[in-house]
């Protein structure tokens, strides 16, 4: 089953290689959609694909990469649209 959730991470996100790493992961799990910086410093991303691929990088985003310290870390459940071909950082 495919499902889409969009997140917004906050804590100490930016400047810690946190959109390049969730990319990667992203990839890995052959997920879809988004990651950007947000102007109030937290990082928003939307992803799409498999379920379990899905939650899985939503659990990775508990934590983010080493230099990360995650206070929080909003989920909505969205409904799949399939629109992405490939996961992107958004400038």
């Amino acid at each position: 089953m495919k499902t889409r959730v969009s997140i917004n991470v906050y804590g100490r996100v930016q400047g810690v290689a946190f959109r390049h790493y969730t990319r990667r992961r992203a990839r890995e799990l052959g997920v879809t959609g988004w990651i950007k910086n947000q102007p109030d410093n937290t990082v928003a991303g939307l992803f799409e694909g498999e379920d379990s691929a899905v939650q899985s990088l939503v659990e990775w985003c508990r934590n983010g990469p080493p230099a990360a310290l995650v206070e929080r870390l909003d989920v909505r459940q969205g409904a799949y649209s399939g629109e992405f071909d490939d996961f992107d950082i958004i400038f």
